[in-house]
């Protein structure tokens, strides 16, 4: 497969160009999906001089094929189902219950290990929002995280993303929000976000919560940018 991404941070730069319009504002606030979305955020926050925080969603994933997301829960309760999916396999959302309370239980477990005292949530109250993910499949995780933001009531979220599908897009545009994509594929052609990486390697909350403090330390020390996180 050619023009693959080497691995999210070189996504995250790519991604940081096409968002070259949000650098130096002061209203700005970049919110990372994790695990995979937040190498990507980090390398978009540290060239817009923006800070950066995370929004913890999980995916629900459907009864037998775990990695088929029926929907996706956030860690403050929001929830979004994947009818489509939903109906073409004949579940029924009392069937998922169970998986549903999993999943917002690892939903909040990941947001407490990835936060510590130096890095509480920034609110994005009147901020414009830049929600960041390492690609879209479905849209279902993306679309659980624009759920719970919008509560906070930013004055705007554009969706960023290095790969996408492009009916997964215009889903997204349906709903109202800006989506930047450098790789908006024809749909039917993206099989998995995964093989747009030459590395596609796990990544751990270790490295989120050194994203999130570089990020934090950068903004103490005046937005200037913060060191790259590998």
């Amino acid at each position: 497969m050619q023009n693959r991404y080497r691995d999210r941070a070189d996504a995250g730069r790519v991604l940081a160009a096409a968002l070259s319009q949000f650098k130096g504002r002061t209203d700005t606030l970049v919110v990372g999906l994790p695990r995979g979305g937040v190498p990507v955020a980090a390398e978009v926050s540290r060239a817009l001089g923006a800070p950066l925080d995370v929004q913890v969603v999980r995916k629900i994933g459907a009864p037998g094929q775990k990695e088929l997301a029926c929907g996706a829960i956030a860690s403050d309760g929001s929830l979004v189902w994947n009818e489509r999916v939903l109906f073409s396999l004949g579940i029924s959302q009392p069937e998922l219950r169970r998986d549903k309370e999993r999943a917002r239980r690892e939903a909040t477990q990941l947001e407490a290990s990835l936060r510590t005292a130096r890095t509480p949530p920034i609110s994005a109250f009147a901020k414009v929002a830049i929600v960041v993910d390492d690609g879209l499949a479905t849209g279902a995780t993306m679309k659980a995280a624009l759920k719970a933001l919008l509560l906070q009531k930013p004055h705007a979220i554009v969706v960023a993303v290095p790969v996408a599908a492009d009916d997964t897009c215009r889903a997204i545009e349906e709903m109202g929000y800006t989506i930047v994509c450098p790789k908006r594929l024809p749909s039917g052609e993206l099989s998995s976000v995964g093989e747009w990486y030459d590395d596609f390697s796990q990544v751990e909350s270790s490295t989120c919560r050194a994203a999130l403090e570089a990020s934090r330390l950068a903004q103490a020390a005046g937005g200037a940018s913060a060191p790259a996180i590998s």
